[in-house]
């Protein structure tokens, strides 16, 4: 199979668990209730945080011990601890962050309504009649509509605002203008009522470019004789178009963000699943740490036992006359060393048993601080490891490690993100049109014993009937080209991007190949782990039958009372040994199913429990279960 192939097996897979794991969450972010019209403006409910401790925990407590076996361990794990709660959240922020980028990124804004106060409609008014002769400094054409489209658009491959964005300002002012010319206006002083509304509806497109509508109404009452419609209104409607046809084009350019999202919320769950790997792992480890630490303290606890009963038995012998009185001091010597091995192993349990604790538990509890840890599951070697060849187990590690998916999620999100450095190589050209219609009405006035003319007496509707009827059309295309020279930014960042994408791909073979040096490792540790422990094994019934013969020379006298003290001191080293070997197997049979990603699947774990928070299982009665181990 070729990379790409795997590639996309992978991203397939990672989509859809996301799509599935969404829903398996014990939490998400509930959607307002109410009109659908309302329901975009409020607050969705985040749900609190949860502090309590699972069920689970209480039932496994019996008389003041925390009856586990290593199911139930996982399961609390997977239960209560606030490390994976916290990793929870990770798929919700990557949903988050998709439904954002399918708006298309930051809000655009639209054209500020701060100048509407003094804007005037071409043809309606004293000021308006100056525009539109060409005396007020602007045109009738160029106010509207195109310029504000034109303010959209940002340089750059940014995705346009996919979002419809809905503005409308109405605004009601009271204007006095002193007149130094009165022959328009015919008046010192020119007061004017004015009400304008300017409602836009701007939507942006995948391919680069942004469409608005504007609905603009201005009603104007004035105290000129001049006016013959006084009052008057002026509607007008704009449609602009502008798009972008080099810089900023295409679909694939400004979908990328989409894309990108869309990768990530399944990379989210192949790393939330990293997470509870990692942390079955560590329950797994410190799980068997306890049992081997269990029987270390058991090994003492022996060995301590014998000190005091050859201590015994010396006292007997001095008072036989067997052996001098002076064997007795050695003899407590070592009751007294052994005491003290038992109690730093004592500690070491109590040690462990607080970190196995810490995992397992969210809210700190008093009866299970108190509680004493009773493992019911012991490490068991198998008869034989039958593991496969190391490239089977190498294509094993790659299909079923969540750290690999995410690498290769991230790296095809590069990859995609480099065409937002690659289009801004090319030049901005854009292209604008727009179109507009404009009316006109209000209440006749004689001015100059002349009546207006009768098309334009009315009231908005007769205004708004010539906008739709188009009876005074205005159309206006524009191209705009911008170029840098030399363009040395926009290069040295696709350069920079396109090393940095290298050095990733780069990066990612070493970490394959450092997979099957880390595989074949742990390949050899479980080997030399079970090697080891069949030699403690031996090395243990040696030095039992050896103590047991020593004791029945030293009884006829043959052997002396050295033999018998390194016989005991060699036989708990080789207890002690043995014990090691067998946490040593387990760890390394941890460490290779870690490395091969089926630490979850051997232990029954499924990413749907990891992601509600809740085992299905139910723990086996401690009382009933202790009676079956034991």
């Amino acid at each position: 199979m070729t990379g790409k192939g795997l590639l996309s097996i992978l991203v397939a897979g990672a989509l859809f668990v996301a799509e599935c794991g969404a829903q398996n969450l014990p939490f998400t972010i509930e959607k307002p209730s109410g009109p659908a019209i309302l329901r975009p403006y409020r607050a969705r409910t985040v749900p609190e945080a949860r502090l309590n401790n699972s069920g689970r925990l209480n039932s496994l407590l019996r008389a003041g011990k925390l009856y586990l076996t290593v199911q139930d361990a996982i399961a609390l794990a997977i239960e209560n601890n606030l490390g994976l709660e916290v990793d929870r959240y990770g798929p919700l922020l990557a949903q988050a962050a998709l439904e954002r980028a399918q708006a298309g990124g930051p809000i655009r804004g639209v054209p500020s309504a701060s100048a509407q106060v003094s804007s005037v409609n071409s043809g309606v008014g004293v000021n308006g009649s100056s525009q539109s002769a060409g005396l007020g400094g602007g045109g009738g054409t160029s106010s509207s509509g195109g310029n504000g489209a034109a303010a959209i658009q940002q340089v750059g491959a940014i995705t346009p605002n996919l979002d419809p964005v809905l503005q409308s300002t109405t605004t009601q002012a009271h204007l006095t203008q002193p007149q130094a010319n009165t022959i328009l206006s015919q008046t010192n002083a020119l007061i004017q009522t004015v009400r304008t509304t300017n409602t836009t509806l701007q939507m942006g497109l995948l391919t680069g470019g942004v469409v608005q509508y504007r609905n603009y109404e201005q009603s104007l009452k004035e105290n000129s004789p001049s006016d013959s419609l006084n009052p008057a209104v002026g509607p007008h409607m704009d449609l602009a178009f502008q798009h972008s046809l080099l810089r900023g084009f295409g679909v694939k350019l400004n979908d990328r963000g989409i894309r990108v999202a869309r990768l990530n919320t399944g990379g989210s769950l192949e790393a939330f699943r990293a997470q509870l790997l990692d942390l079955v792992a560590n329950v797994l480890n410190s799980y068997w740490d306890l049992v081997s630490a269990g029987d270390e303290w058991k090994a003492r606890q022996r060995a301590e036992e014998n000190a005091q009963r050859f201590y015994q038995d010396t006292q007997k012998e001095i008072a036989a006359g067997a052996i001098p009185r002076v064997e007795l001091s050695r003899a407590a010597a070592e009751v007294a060393t052994r005491r003290q091995d038992l109690v730093v192993a004592q500690a070491n349990l109590r040690q462990l048993e607080n970190a196995l604790k810490e995992m397992l538990v969210r809210t700190p509890d008093a009866a299970v601080e108190a509680a004493e840890i009773i493992p019911l599951d012991r490490i068991e070697i198998p008869e034989t490891d039958d593991l496969p060849p190391l490239r089977q187990l190498v294509t094993t590690a790659m299909a079923k490690r969540p750290d690999v998916a995410v690498s290769q999620v991230r790296d095809q999100t590069a990859e995609i993100s480099l065409a937002g450095t690659r289009n801004p190589l090319l030049p901005n050209l854009q292209v604008t049109g727009q179109t507009y219609d404009r009316g006109a009405a209000g209440t006749p006035q004689v001015v100059n014993g002349e009546s207006p003319n009768p098309y334009f007496i009315g009231g908005y509707g007769t205004a708004l009937g010539q906008v739709f009827r188009h009876n005074f059309p205005s159309y206006s295309v524009s191209v705009s080209f911008s170029s840098s020279l030399g363009n040395r930014i926009a290069q040295g960042d696709y350069g920079i991007d396109q090393l940095q994408f290298r050095q990733s791909q780069i990066t990612g073979q070493r970490d394959t190949n450092a997979i099957v040096v880390d595989i074949s490792a742990r390949m050899s540790a479980l080997r030399q782990a079970r090697a080891r422990h069949s030699a403690a094994v031996n090395t243990r019934t040696l030095q039992e039958q050896l103590l047991a013969a020593d004791r029945e020379k030293f009884s006829s006298g043959i052997a002396t009372f050295n033999d018998i003290i390194n016989d005991q001191r060699a036989l708990v080293a080789a207890q002690i040994s043995e014990v090691n070997a067998l946490a040593a197997y387990a760890h390394a049979r941890v460490s290779l199913d870690e490395t091969l990603g089926e630490t979850l699947e051997r232990n029954q774990v499924s990413l749907e429990e990891g992601l509600s928070g809740r085992v299905a299982r139910e723990s086996q009665a401690p009382d009933v279960a202790a009676g079956v181990k034991e």
